[in-house]
């Protein structure tokens, strides 16, 4: 963390002077409506701002609550403990917490040293960043929105241990400059570092802790399948993860709406249509890069997802050089 902005989260709040000259507890009106336990986004945010950023309040616990907007918490220096639906997540420095609305969260005393920023996101900021990262549905990038969606039974929030990958540090030094300074175009400046940084993200999903044994063999699924869509089998996968070959697809299924052959065939024709874009390859050496062998097979499978041949996908879709397989 670069020395300026740890200078600028260090000094004592007005709201922790308070705690230190004795008071026990957080003042509640600063963050919810009485008598409810919801975060209130408008309390954080100034009207029209659909992200900002302010320090957590060290000194204190905080009692459990949700929220009614996206939160992410950044570890600029130390350490906390936080207690999210039931589970106890230690967040060191360098590391990064994403918290869905609704996920219930404690957050145990930190001391002086522990330097955290919490960034106050609607859900709304989010359009651009997904805009970027291109419109291949994979089941990777499915499953990380549905965890921060809190959808299909994810945990409601995400994990990364991330201090040692420079340009993950690096975009969120950007993000917290960029809203303690005011600078021009700050809105755009912010979701195209988000977009960058969910990016990077995807390509460090090793990097995601997983609680749950089952949850983390099914990431563990869903990163071998988007590494070897083309030859990749299930029984192979079972053999390596040391899982029942019956109950492991059955799980697999649970978490992610499909079966493991569904997986694979979304994972292939998203490539398919990233190389017909992309690349001058003949529609049949595309087909056999992503696993096909029988082109008919091929063909009606493309025009179920696409409705369109390859050939006319082609020409309709512009060229995108820049995009993301």
């Amino acid at each position: 963390m670069r020395k300026e902005i740890l200078e600028k989260l260090l000094p004592v709040t007005p709201e922790e002077k308070r705690l230190l000259d004795g008071a026990r507890a957080i003042d509640r009106s600063l963050y919810m409506d009485e008598g409810a336990d919801i975060v209130n986004s408008r309390k954080l945010l100034k009207s029209g701002r659909l992200i900002t950023v302010r320090p957590h309040t060290r000194f204190v616990r905080f009692p459990e609550h949700t929220h009614d907007y996206v939160e992410v918490i950044y570890m600029c220096a130390g350490q906390t403990t936080h207690i999210v639906n039931g589970e106890q997540v230690l967040l060191r420095e360098g590391e990064l917490l994403f918290l869905s609305p609704g996920a219930r969260q404690e957050i145990l005393a930190a001391g002086r040293e522990d330097i955290a920023v919490n960034f106050i996101i609607l859900p709304e900021f989010f359009d651009s960043p997904l805009r970027m990262m291109g419109d291949e549905e994979t089941p990777l990038r499915r499953f990380l929105v549905d965890c921060l969606k809190n959808r299909g039974g994810a945990a409601g929030y995400l994990h990364f241990e991330v201090a040692d990958v420079p340009p993950v540090q690096n975009l969120v030094e950007n993000l917290i400059w960029t809203l303690i300074h005011d600078a021009p175009n700050k809105r755009k400046i912010n979701q195209l570092t988000m977009g960058l940084l969910f990016l990077q993200l995807l390509n460090h999903t090793d990097r995601l802790v997983c609680r749950d044994p089952k949850e983390e063999a099914v990431m563990q699924a869903l990163r071998y399948i988007e590494d070897h869509y083309r030859d990749g089998s299930l029984r192979e996968l079972c053999e390596w993860l040391h899982q029942d070959f019956c109950s492991f697809s059955r799980e697999i299924k649970r978490k992610t709406g499909k079966n493991y052959t569904d997986l694979v065939q979304e994972k292939r024709l998203s490539q398919a249509g990233f190389l017909l874009r992309t690349t001058d390859m003949t529609v049949s050496d595309v087909a056999l890069q992503v696993g096909y062998d029988n082109m008919s097979y091929f063909h009606r499978l493309f025009r179920e997802k696409y409705h369109r041949t390859p050939r006319q996908y082609r020409l309709s879709e512009p060229k995108d050089a820049a995009a993301y397989p």
